[in-house]
């Protein structure tokens, strides 16, 4: 087991709650973990595993997966929570899409989950290359199931329907926190914008799904309005788990969640109507998404 790196550890009078027992993960090992470590190497791929410094990259990777990250991996976004880099991308690659479906098809997945960085400077957001990669992956491997977590189109709806529209069975868009912290978490983005996005997809015929983060500092309450909200607005599948501050520069975790909350969450949420609920503290919006397929 190792040590989440979420201490300011140089500083013994942080005011930071201190780092829960259950917050450990296991070194990543195995023959698994290796082959995929190889084969996102050798094809020059990006994984949000390694970019966004994922607890879950020993477990997930030793099991054979991983989540691809299209468009590069620098971000027009700037939220305080994410440790992918920020900046203009200069990268947009063509050939993207046929690496990632080789990637897959080597890796005999059955279920894939791709995301991306923001792309609010391109007109399309980058709907193409979505589009073109989730093709390539169907054509590659027919009995691969895909998960997409797509990025905020900033209401540019040809864009959502050209992202979605190329076959895959599940669209997750994640609402990262409650409504009251939207401007300091995701400043942006907007709550509203972000529930219609999910309403889009809902009404297109994709099964939905979110990820929200706990431990910013809101209030019981306002994990249970996003969750009908989330509802209201057609989402099949929530995911919760608990903020990891990637790194000094990044918001500090203002709490950390226990695991009986997190239980708790699960099944208000499940009795509120969404169809599947992973709620834990190391829980991130892939982990285990082949779970609700």
């Amino acid at each position: 087991m190792i040590d989440l790196p979420i201490v300011d550890t140089e500083n013994p009078n942080s005011k930071r709650p201190k780092r829960p027992e259950w917050l450990k993960v296991k070194l990543p090992v195995g023959e698994n973990y290796k082959k995929v470590r190889s084969l996102v190497d050798n094809y020059k791929l990006h994984t949000i595993c390694q970019s966004g410094n994922c607890p879950n990259m020993g477990e997930c990777w030793g099991e054979g997966t991983a989540t691809f990250m299209i468009l590069g991996n620098v971000c027009t976004r700037s939220c305080s929570f994410c440790a992918v880099k920020t900046g203009r991308p200069n990268e947009y690659d063509e050939d993207e899409p046929r690496r990632v479906a080789d990637a897959i098809r080597l890796m005999g997945v059955k279920h894939a989950v791709i995301t991306s960085v923001n792309r609010d400077e391109l007109k399309d957001r980058g709907a193409e290359i979505w589009y073109q990669t989730v093709f390539l992956v169907k054509q590659e491997s027919p009995s691969t199931t895909i998960e997409t977590l797509i990025p905020d189109t900033r209401g540019n709806w040809e864009a959502l329907e050209r992202m979605i529209s190329p076959g895959q069975e599940v669209v997750s868009h994640n609402m990262e926190t409650v409504e009251r912290l939207y401007r300091i978490v995701r400043p942006q983005a907007r709550y509203e914008r972000s529930l219609e996005q999910i309403r889009r997809t809902k009404d297109y015929g994709k099964r939905t799904k979110s990820g929200v983060m706990l431990g910013l500092g809101e209030t019981k309450e306002e994990v249970f309005r996003i969750m009908d909200d989330l509802v209201a607005h057609g989402c099949d599948v929530l995911t919760l788990g608990q903020y990891l501050q990637p790194t000094k520069m990044h918001l500090d975790v203002a709490e950390y969640i226990h695991p009986d909350l997190f239980a708790e969450y699960k099944e208000v949420g499940l009795s509120k109507g969404f169809s599947f609920v992973e709620s834990g503290p190391l829980v991130r919006s892939s982990y285990h998404a082949e779970r609700h397929i």
